[in-house]
């Protein structure tokens, strides 16, 4: 894999940070994205020293803003061209209701939006990069149903439901990603990497957090299964498939009905287009 580019978000800690040092040992240019640089600085001086690699390099990026993801989609092209494995690693669980800087309720935009946006855009610099890998994280705690009524929970608002909901969507994205991906050299397959000490509580209760500490597994070993995908032969040819612990497991009954994912993912295109329009920006494709 040394010849190979790997961009990560959410790699500043917990499972990101475990899976950019165990790819950055097999001698691949880590590229990671960040809201905040001085930590960027800090997280990629961690991963050389803990790789021995210096092919450690990170963009801005805030996954709660569109223009963000677009500004970092475009350097990242401009600088590399090519792509070999996008991992949408980042995620959020709030504990109450917040908005994005698109005004879009977080949970949703961060977990879902985001991801399927910057996989967009980086698909013309994955194709070039073919054969390549898209591997979206996702959770055991998925499950419910996709509220279309009220999908950001305007009404109602729940962290646990907002939550799974979002890896619900993930699930559902990578299924109907993969179908229209085939014949192109792209693949794409979900993670859920059990339950790991990670900063995912950092939003919730003292309990709550604790509970994530004491008894989530160490983040090297949730990375594990995203290493796998991104690096082993075994996979090359899968696509559309859940992982657990390496294997592929059987998803939720909702999160294979592709009649919901097209239906998630023309919602998806009509946030896009609506903030396109704001700015005066073109159309998603």
């Amino acid at each position: 894999m040394k010849d190979k580019i790997v961009l990560i978000t959410g790699a500043t800690s917990g499972i990101g940070k475990e899976t950019a040092i165990g790819l950055a040992k097999l001698g691949v240019t880590i590229v990671f994205t960040t809201r905040n640089m001085q930590k960027g600085g800090l997280t990629k001086n961690e991963i050389v020293k803990a790789s021995n690699n210096n092919k450690v390099d990170f963009l801005y990026c805030d996954l709660a803003s569109f223009d963000s993801i677009r500004s970092c989609c475009d350097q990242f092209k401009a600088k590399y061209g090519q792509l070999h494995v996008l991992i949408n690693n980042a995620g959020v669980w709030e504990s109450k209701r917040k908005v994005s800087k698109d005004g879009i309720e977080s949970t949703f935009a961060v977990n879902y939006l985001a991801p399927f946006l910057m996989t967009d855009l980086l698909l013309d610099a994955l194709k070039k990069g073919a054969p390549s890998r898209i591997i979206n994280l996702t959770s055991g705690y998925h499950g419910g149903t996709i509220h279309f009524d009220d999908i950001e929970f305007k009404r109602s608002f729940s962290g646990r439901k907002a939550y799974r909901q979002s890896k619900l969507a993930v699930i559902l994205f990578t299924k109907l990603l993969a179908e229209k991906l085939k014949g192109t050299g792209v693949t794409v397959n979900c993670v859920n990497p059990g339950f790991t000490a990670t900063n995912l509580a950092r939003e919730l209760n003292f309990i709550a957090r604790a509970f994530f500490k004491l008894l989530g597994k160490d983040p090297k070993k949730g990375a594990e299964t995203s290493i796998y995908l991104a690096s082993s032969p075994d996979v090359e040819n899968i696509t559309g498939e859940y992982f657990v612990n390496k294997k592929i497991r059987q998803s939720s009954k909702e999160s294979n009905d592709i009649e919901v994912a097209k239906k998630l993912w023309d919602l998806g295109l009509e946030y896009f287009h609506l903030n396109r329009k704001k700015d005066g920006g073109g159309k998603n494709k």
